[in-house]
């Protein structure tokens, strides 16, 4: 399945979500590119829209190479894959990536407070999972805040990353499955144009 854009993948998986219309719910997006699918989702089920700021931590070698990702709070490792990385460097790549999210809150929430998902329903939305950290540590940061439920809602993601999804969660929703994931999240989409913190500001306005 390929999408047009960003907003058409929020303006289909909102449709796979409408029994959420009303309900107490909250959906928190990973930005950058979440903030863009959850708009539309947020709007049609009448929900809140707030954020899941996360990052990932790449090898050092290759930061496309993901080790984990953290976010606020709380972090996800790959253990098999840090045994042979520098600890020190490891341990001041987590805390640069935790200031850069303590930043983009700054910039992002200019001064608003954030949404707790205590009781909550809370629906985490992104444009995608690939290796599934940023989207875990997600998971694993929203429930320090004791929601009712967890549902991770996404347009595409692979068959092993999801199994690993759907066991911390109450329900996974993907429109994809991808059995033969190409790679990233960006070749399911016609257009994937970087998005800046400008647009996730004025995203999270409306």
């Amino acid at each position: 399945m390929v999408f047009e854009d960003r907003a058409q993948a929020g303006e289909l998986l909102a449709q796979n979500l409408t029994r959420f219309k009303g309900k107490g719910g909250v959906i928190y997006v990973l930005p950058r590119g979440g903030v863009v699918v959850g708009r539309p989702v947020a709007d049609r089920l009448d929900l809140p829209l707030d954020l899941i700021i996360v990052r990932k931590i790449g090898h050092p070698s290759s930061k496309e190479y993901a080790l984990g990702a953290v976010a606020e709070h709380t972090e996800v490792l790959n253990v098999a894959e840090i045994g042979d990385v520098d600890k020190e460097w490891l341990n001041t790549e987590i805390e640069r990536q935790k200031e850069e999210i303590r930043r983009r809150k700054r910039i992002y929430y200019g001064g608003h407070q954030a949404i707790s998902a205590n009781g909550k329903i809370a629906i985490l939305v992104d444009d995608g999972i690939a290796t599934g950290y940023t989207m875990e540590v997600a998971i694993k940061e929203i429930k320090l805040q004791n929601p009712q439920k967890i549902v991770v809602a996404v347009p595409i993601v692979s068959p092993d990353v999801a199994r690993r999804i759907e066991e911390e969660v109450d329900e996974l929703i993907a429109l994809d499955i991808s059995l033969d994931f190409l790679g990233s999240v960006g070749a399911y989409y016609m257009n994937f144009p970087q998005v800046e913190d400008e647009e996730v500001i004025e995203l999270l306005k409306k």
